[in-house]
């Protein structure tokens, strides 16, 4: 192939890559959701950090600081799958991010209280719970 075949190419993929460049950057301003979520969540860490160094979690008898961080970005995902079916504005697909959420919360369940078959039946109970919700929601959302 000749120099100005390949040249052609790289045009192409540099507009390309400024068109994706530019969609992304549409995509953080329609939907600034996911950025508020992480930062919710960094936030709750540091907040979890500080009152871990300042000695307020012994008082409430919660040694375990990962187990409460796990637990509130647990839930922190979810408030993000509830705002995502309510909200049409920022709808898309929920269900990574709810198993996702499911995940977080299992590992801080296990680490503040063990695991323990009571605590995952607590757990798995609460899932379903949850589940539920979120179907309720998604078809009350559909009637809108």
């Amino acid at each position: 192939m000749s120099k100005h075949h390949y040249g052609e190419k790289d045009e192409k993929l540099e507009k390309q890559d400024e068109k994706d460049e530019k969609s992304r950057g549409e995509k953080w301003r329609n939907d600034p959701l996911g950025a508020v979520i992480w930062a919710l969540i960094l936030i709750w860490t540091g907040l979890v950090f500080l009152a871990d160094n300042l000695g307020w979690l012994t008082q409430f008898e919660l040694a375990n600081s990962w187990g409460l961080i796990f637990i509130g970005a647990g839930l922190i995902v979810w408030l993000e799958v509830l705002i995502r079916l309510v909200m049409p504005q920022y709808r898309r697909p929920v269900v990574g991010t709810f198993i996702f959420g499911i995940i977080l919360l299992g590992i801080g369940a296990g680490i503040t209280f063990g695991t323990t078959p009571q605590v995952w039946s607590i757990i798995f109970a609460l899932v379903i719970i949850a589940a539920g919700v979120s179907i309720l929601l998604r078809g009350l959302g559909r009637r809108s």
